[in-house]
């Protein structure tokens, strides 16, 4: 049997100079992952993550009939008749989604994603990687348009840097009038630079505010939003009671508008009073479904947006402890994987809440291989998990067996409390062994990868209100595994050691071993994915199901932020349509972000946790 290749993160000057990780890697989108996907790995399913046209085919045994296969236990189903497109597989439920892997529900039309009235069934295609991580430090403060007192000695300033969110005292003084936001522009979004979450802070390279058509005007506010001496916590991403309301009013103004519920004045009015009474308010089981399907639908980096409206939603709000949250989390797993017949799934723990933040999950995946530090300098396994792996060493985990693809255990943080790890039950993991339709050597190497890109370290954020613990799933894409993260020289760097093996000649790079190891290493993937019986999808499938969802949001009347970079795959990329075009990001909520210290905790720096 061939021994795996050394993988290590040092030993090249080439390895060394890519040796800084790139943060993005895993943000794309979803699921085919996410918080997603786009050129980017895993996480990135960033962040990390709708799929179907001319899929990946699943050996003949497995294929069922589409709409029994779609049925919830109602017997409802949500198939979309007007696509006529198969999913990867042939399954309706595999329909790839991408960031970075979410509910079936069928009572609205099966051609209407926004017509379905039941928000918690569905079954489609998740976030992908999607976001990436925000710039450390503060956020630039904005040029207030509002005319604002001097601030008092004994008065707050504000937020701190880290954390999101973090308590604001506020006062009776909160009460006052709000600007009824339903008749703003229908286009052009937030403007006006009010963020409701610093872990979007504006680009360094980008103009600190928008300019031009659509940009929103002043609103009527003339209150200064400062807390006054008598203090109550605010929950929430937002610094004034101004900012929480304002985001409140705009989240449900959309919901009602997309949802056909009439006027949002009468539930409006409610949230504004349970906020002037707790500091935050609760969403509704409907309000929060729609908020995650929407978010998934915003996210600027995942590829695979087409099902948005059909993600699943696991409302655990009322899960705080970091016991409760493991147990959950492995929970979602199973409920995703479903032998293989991928589901994209979010399950949402508690928001953080005044005074008290909600749970927080380390990894950055809830599946995560270890990466052990050796004595010449090189890493065993996954060199991107050796600070998370350290972590868990230090907090007591023993480690795994020593091989390259050890299961990381998952690490959680209650409130303020020190993080803990729980290890993940072998029947939540499924994974898949790599084998070649052609090189018999391939299989013996021990090369796998686990079924489901579940992204767990990004924050949920629907109007004004932070979920930061909400792992959420969709299912890959190949590139995301054969393209970065089995290829990256940061990560398992495998391309020197099969080009070699396929009798490559590695001297010189006008040869292409790199390109024709990629494919091979690609088509690996596919095949190993498929003879399994799990879902996966191609890069070519999802590009031309991004541009049918760019057609068919234009014809809702709705603006569509993507970001190029992200979009178009690893490999191969003039080849795909979506290359071909001009994107704009944009910054719209509900969303997927990231917390300022996401980076860092998934690093096993937690800045504010001695362990």
């Amino acid at each position: 049997m061939t021994p795996l290749p050394d993988v290590r993160r040092g030993g090249t000057a080439e390895r060394v100079a890519e040796a800084s990780r790139d943060p993005r890697a895993e943000a794309r989108g979803g699921g085919s992952g996410g918080a997603g996907r786009g050129r980017r790995g895993d996480a990135d399913r960033d962040e990390g993550a709708a799929r179907g046209d001319e899929p990946v085919s699943a050996p003949e045994g497995r294929r069922t009939d589409a709409r029994r296969d779609l049925r919830d236990d109602a017997g409802r189903t949500a198939y979309d008749d007007d696509l006529r497109e198969r999913p990867p597989g042939g399954r309706p439920d595999r329909l790839s989604g991408g960031h970075r892997d979410h509910p079936l529900d069928g009572r609205g039309s099966a051609t209407d994603p926004d017509s379905d009235p039941d928000p918690v069934a569905g079954a489609g295609s998740g976030p992908g990687p999607w976001e990436q991580p925000p710039v450390a430090g503060r956020r630039p403060e904005r040029a207030d348009v509002r005319p604002q007192r001097p601030r008092a000695a004994t008065e707050p300033r504000g937020r701190p840097d880290a954390g999101c969110p973090v308590p604001v005292p506020v006062t009776a003084a909160t009460q006052v009038p709000v600007p009824d936001l339903r008749a703003r522009p229908a286009e052009g979004g937030r403007t006006d630079e009010v963020r409701s979450c610093p872990a979007r802070a504006p680009h360094p390279d980008r103009p600190a505010s928008r300019s031009g058509p659509g940009a929103a005007a002043p609103g009527p506010w003339t209150g200064t939003g400062v807390p006054g001496p008598t203090a109550r916590a605010l929950a929430g991403p937002c610094r004034t009671v101004y900012e929480l309301v304002r985001a409140a009013a705009e989240f449900l103004t959309l919901h009602h508008t997309e949802r056909r519920l009439g006027d949002p004045s009468r539930r409006i009015t409610a949230v504004r009073a349970e906020i002037a009474e707790t500091g935050t308010y609760r969403h509704t089981t409907e309000e929060l479904v729609f908020g995650a399907r929407v978010a998934w639908r915003n996210a600027n980096r995942c590829i695979g947006r087409l099902y948005w409206h059909s993600l699943r939603v696991r409302d655990r709000r009322e899960v705080r402890t970091a016991r409760d949250v493991a147990d959950a989390s492995a929970d979602h797993l199973r409920e995703a994987t479903r032998d293989g017949r991928i589901r994209p799934l979010i399950t949402v723990f508690a928001p953080d809440g005044p005074g008290r933040p909600g749970p927080r999950i380390w990894n950055e995946q809830l599946v995560r291989y270890a990466g052990y530090p050796r004595p010449d300098g090189g890493v065993t396994g996954d060199p991107r998990n050796a600070g998370l792996t350290a972590l868990a060493r230090r907090l007591g985990w023993p480690g795994g067996p020593g091989t390259p693809f050890d299961v990381l255990p998952l690490v959680v943080q209650e409130a303020d409390e020190k993080p803990r790890w729980f290890p993940l039950p072998d029947d939540a993991v499924l994974e898949v062994p790599l084998d070649h339709p052609e090189y018999a050597w391939w299989r013996p190497l021990g090369l796998r990868w686990h079924a489901v890109p579940a992204l767990a370290n990004m924050c949920l954020e629907i109007g004004g209100v932070c979920y930061p613990a909400a792992p959420f799933n969709g299912w890959y894409m190949g590139t995301e595994i054969g393209a970065r993260n089995l290829a990256d020289t940061d990560r398992y760097d495998l391309l020197p050691f099969l080009a070699e093996r396929l009798g490559l000649d590695t001297r010189t790079d006008r040869s292409l071993w790199k390109d024709r190891t990629l494919v091979e290493l690609n088509r690996s993937v596919l095949y190993s994915f498929d003879r399994a019986g799990v879902t996966v999808s191609d890069h070519h499938t999802e590009s031309r199901h991004f541009l049918t969802h760019l057609g068919r949001e234009e014809r809702k009347g709705r603006r569509v932020g993507a970001d190029w970079s992200w979009i178009v795959p690893p490999i191969s990329g003039s080849a795909t349509p979506v290359f071909h075009r001009t994107y704009e990001p944009l910054e719209q909520r509900p969303a997927y972000v990231h917390h300022p210290e996401a980076h860092e905790r998934a690093d096993g720096r937690g800045g504010e946790v001695l362990v």
